[in-house]
């Protein structure tokens, strides 16, 4: 059976200009078939048995030729396979897809085009730059920079350009720049005409030089800026001074690494990516089931014995109530108990089941319910404790101390991930990013066993800034070696997220 190919836009770079329908398409696919241009974050939208071929073009370096691009496409849609093509910005901007669809169209494969967002809209936009502009001008073009060099003359008009359209925006043109603006100058365009130059557009790595016809050649070769950019011309670009929102967010520029589980990190990678960051996912631990349960069955089955529920964490909440459900039961079995949450966000995770904490310490550590406890007459009070395989010791201990009977259950354990992806790799022990967050204690561990070159290394430890959560996880990652710069006041993520806006304030 022939499959279906989607032609799919990816937008400029930030992945969150992604459209609804492109989402819909790369969650179903059977094979992606992904561009240089395209974000990263993109593909892990993709169900997990998806093939990801890349084909990318970067700087004359192409993996495939279009031809053979073409040839794939095809083959992977005649297996019976649905093809999502991922291109850069918009298929049918100077980005081939109409090839690609007419090559679909002579073998006979059924396929959709899904627009996406160009990056000669895009860039400008975050560049604080409006293409258009009531008071400045009304037209508009877009023209490619690098026409196809088998052409024997340029298909360009020139004279056209210069005076007849009030913006210009060229793609793929900083290697021709001279010769762009050679033209324009020569077929009347003012040399004091605005112009900028927008590299990376939409993305933390966003570089914007600004000049004139007459200048901005220098400008730009002083710069050093290279290829991906997009050239904007016209007087729309002397808005910039007033417009410019995107690099003046205070992460703007700024790389950093999350190591929390994938499941649990979209939180603080939301939260810095609203800042500007650069947020790499690089996950040091995955959550998972404990080798054994059974024990938390028969708690979970004898709840009635107890007085009090006591939850360390989120993942602890999700786990306990999952299991709850799974055997039947439901939050009516614990309408005689009495609860304990560690942080605001487990007891609003708790709260999803319709359920109140009686007890929420000042901070939110293990000491301080200690410390809350020590207020109730807990002699023979029986505990229940569903938490990580790995926590201290403290919590149960001091409640023992003070008369109540504990079962310490295990709801979930973390064990190190594997297999990151090289290029990360590569950056983490280059030093070529700015920050490290660390959310616990097994993060730090399992960081350290996958990364031990970085443990020590001076170049390292002078350019990578450390960023935890917390004390007790502070504490880890000093024992194991590394600097900790940045503490969080309130121990969560917002917390975090709070500490590193005002570290580099």
């Amino acid at each position: 059976m022939t499959g279906k190919v989607y032609l799919i836009g990816a937008g400029p770079g930030d992945p969150g200009l992604i459209t609804c329908k492109a989402v819909s398409c790369l969650a179903h696919c059977n094979v992606i078939i992904y561009d240089y241009l395209a974000s990263p974050a993109l593909l892990s939208i993709a169900s997990k048995g998806a093939e990801q071929i890349y084909v990318g073009k970067k700087g004359g370096d192409h993996t495939m030729k279009q031809d053979q691009i073409n040839q794939l496409i095809v083959d992977k849609a005649l297996a019976g396979q649905v093809v999502c093509r991922l291109k850069g910005g918009d298929p049918y901007i100077f980005g081939r897809g109409g090839e690609e669809a007419e090559f679909l169209y002579e073998n006979n494969i059924p396929f959709e085009v899904v627009p996406g967002i160009t990056s000669g809209i895009a860039a400008p936009a975050y560049a604080g730059i409006p293409l258009t502009h009531r008071k400045m001008t009304s037209t508009l073009a877009f023209v490619t920079g690098h026409e196809d060099p088998t052409k024997s003359e340029s298909s360009i008009h020139w004279p056209s350009l210069a005076k007849g359209i009030g913006t210009l925006v060229f793609y793929m043109g900083v290697k021709q720049l001279p010769g762009i603006v050679e033209q324009l100058l020569k077929h009347g365009k003012s040399k004091e005409t605005p112009v900028a130059l927008v590299r990376w557009g939409t993305t933390s790595q966003q570089q914007t030089v600004t000049g004139k016809l007459k200048n901005i050649v220098e400008i730009v070769q002083k710069a050093g800026l290279r290829a991906p950019a997009i050239i904007v011309v016209g007087e729309v670009v002397s808005l910039r001074e007033k417009l410019d929102w995107f690099e003046q967010k205070p992460l703007f520029g700024k790389t950093v690494v999350v190591t929390r589980a994938r499941r649990q990190a979209s939180n603080l990678v939301n939260q810095l990516t609203d800042l500007g960051a650069e947020c790499i996912e690089c996950p040091t631990i995955e959550i998972v089931p404990p080798d054994d349960d059974q024990p938390m069955r028969q708690a979970i089955q004898n709840i009635s014995n107890y007085d009090w529920l006591v939850f360390t964490s989120v993942n602890g909440v999700l786990k306990f109530f999952n299991l709850l459900f799974e055997m039947g039961k439901d939050v009516r079995a614990l309408g005689h108990i009495k609860i304990c949450t560690i942080g605001p966000v487990t007891a609003s995770q708790l709260i999803e089941y319709g359920l109140k904490t009686d007890i929420l310490p000042k901070t939110y550590r293990a000491e301080s319910v200690v410390e809350a406890f020590e207020k109730i007459n807990m002699r023979d009070k029986r505990v229940l404790l569903p938490r990580a395989k790995e926590a201290r010791t403290v919590l149960p201990e001091s409640l023992r101390k003070i008369g109540a009977i504990v079962d310490e259950v295990f709801a979930y354990e973390t064990i190190s991930v594997t297999g990151h992806d090289p290029e990360i790799i590569s950056r983490i022990q280059n030093a070529d990013i700015h920050m490290i967050t660390f959310t616990s204690s097994s993060t730090v561990n399992n960081f350290c066993n996958i990364f031990p070159d970085c443990i020590g290394n001076e170049n390292f430890n002078k350019k990578v800034i450390i960023a935890s959560i917390g004390p007790i996880t502070s504490e880890t990652a000093r024992k194991k070696g590394l600097s900790v710069s940045i503490e969080a006041e309130e121990y969560t993520i917002p917390g975090l997220t709070e500490a590193i806006v005002n570290f580099w304030k």
